[in-house]
């Protein structure tokens, strides 16, 4: 089947999040959030810049609704549910729908962090991924330096597959970092 042609729901709950395809007019809401935990996100995330304007983010935001539609990039917020403040985002990335495997990339807004959205948001897709798209893996890569993202992938349930050494050179120092590889398959 064509991947364009899959049908599956642009959002769903977990228990305290709406977990959702990009919409026109949240640009400004992603913006705030980017800009509230930009010392979180610069080292660990090249697109981070603080340098973006509300209206950049806007057509990034658009942009990334019409590969969700296409099926080709599955990035999603995470909002409060019952609102539309943005708690942080994540998605189903490098798809390859032939298996169907999917990469979980996320981060979570700073004045939120610490209170388990993050794995519940990871809980809740990893969820979405199994039992409606039919996934058989799912991925998430981290920096070995970034331990907070790799406790994410031990809590929710992803297995340390192995590290790769010198994966490429640090956004900001130009350093060789290695990323460490969780998975979780399904038979």
């Amino acid at each position: 089947m064509e991947p364009i042609l899959r049908e599956f729901p642009s959002s769903f709950d977990t228990e305290r999040l709406t977990i959702r395809c990009p919409r026109p007019g949240d640009g400004a809401e992603l913006h705030g959030a980017t800009l509230e935990s930009m010392d979180r996100l610069r080292p660990w995330f090249p697109w981070a810049d603080p340098q973006r304007t509300v209206e950049e983010t806007e057509a990034l935001l658009r942009q990334a609704q019409v590969r969700f539609l296409a099926r080709e990039d599955l990035w999603l917020l995470l909002t409060l549910k019952g609102t539309d403040t943005l708690v942080g985002s994540s998605g189903l990335h490098s798809i390859d729908w032939a298996v169907p495997r999917f990469e979980i990339g996320y981060w979570v807004r700073t004045g939120y962090e610490g209170q388990g959205y993050i794995t519940e948001a990871v809980l809740g897709i990893t969820d979405f991924a199994v039992n409606t798209l039919g996934a058989k893996r799912l991925m998430i890569r981290c920096n070995t330096a970034n331990l907070r993202s790799a406790a994410v992938a031990r809590r929710a349930g992803f297995e340390h597959e192995g590290t790769l050494r010198h994966v490429r050179r640090h956004h900001l120092t130009n350093e060789l970092e290695d990323e460490m590889i969780f998975a979780l398959v399904r038979e």
